[in-house]
């Protein structure tokens, strides 16, 4: 059956965005949905010198640089920032940046590079050399044709616009665990509420605020759920080695779903799904 295990009442009770992949996220209370997903979720993002993309699966510490974004004006001002280190606004890009070809999970895209004084701060933070780049509206990333259609893409994020982890699949996981987890070691978009635990697993089509919507794959976990997000370090093997005892197919771990939008709009922290 559709969307099995979800009832009316199922609704958005956190909106998250992480501008730039796998640093610090952003807690809203609303977000528009645009052609990537989450407006401004994943647009930047670091890569090596050679142009592949860097993340806390080999730079916990990448968790510990904060993100902040101000839209108030026509271009919007995305500022990083690091306990012991001055914060450091981010220029904006345009048609005219300096190009650089990147690779992210066998995908080959040219983006923008943001300058030397970003990549400087960041590199200083990190500890090796790195360039932020940033991928423009009109650059196309598709989704996998295996799960989704053509012209349907996303930014940066690992392969699908949003990912969407429901508290009762936290609360049940924690209930396994000596010691709780936050929502943050999963990184969502969309965290709901108000259905059975893993529910999620069977999200079909369905509508937020009259944004279609169509759950396309459980989300296969990397050990980045294992990086303690205050510290910036991993930390031992949980919450994956539990996981893995009930949550584990095809040799593959699986906590939240991918979504794919398929019209653009407003979505809110209180806002229903429809099915």
């Amino acid at each position: 059956m559709e969307n099995e295990g979800m009832t009316s009442e199922v609704t958005v009770t956190s909106l998250i965005i992480y501008p730039v992949k796998s640093l610090a996220g952003i807690e809203l209370q609303e977000s528009e949905v645009d052609n990537m997903g989450l407006k401004y979720d994943r647009r930047w993002m670091l890569v090596s010198p050679e142009g592949k993309f860097l993340s806390q699966r080999t730079l916990p510490q990448m968790a510990l640089i904060k993100t902040e974004i101000d839209d108030s004006e026509q271009n919007p001002r995305l500022t990083l920032s690091m306990d012991g280190k001055d914060s450091h606004i981010v220029a904006a890009t345009d048609d005219s940046s300096e190009k650089m070809d990147v690779v992210i999970w066998g995908d080959e895209l040219q983006v923008q590079k943001v300058g030397p004084e970003s990549d400087a701060w960041l590199s200083d933070c990190l500890g090796l050399d790195c360039h932020l780049v940033y991928i423009a509206d009109d650059v196309m990333r598709q989704c996998d044709l295996e799960f989704a259609e053509e012209g349907e893409q996303t930014g940066f994020a690992d392969g699908f616009p949003m990912l969407f982890v429901s508290e009762e699949s936290l609360n049940d996981l924690n209930q396994r665990l000596d010691k709780d987890v936050d929502m943050r070691r999963f990184r969502p978009n969309v965290v709901i509420a108000g259905c059975d635990a893993y529910a999620e697993d069977e999200l079909k089509s369905f509508s937020i605020a009259g944004v279609s919507m169509k759950g396309v794959k459980p989300c296969s976990r990397c050990p980045m759920p294992m990086v303690d997000p205050d510290l910036g370090e991993r930390v031992g093997q949980e919450p994956i080695a539990t996981l893995s005892k009930y949550r584990k197919w095809n040799n593959k771990v699986f906590f939240g779903m991918n979504v794919i939008h398929q019209q653009q709009g407003v979505i809110r922290v209180g806002d229903s799904l429809v099915f």
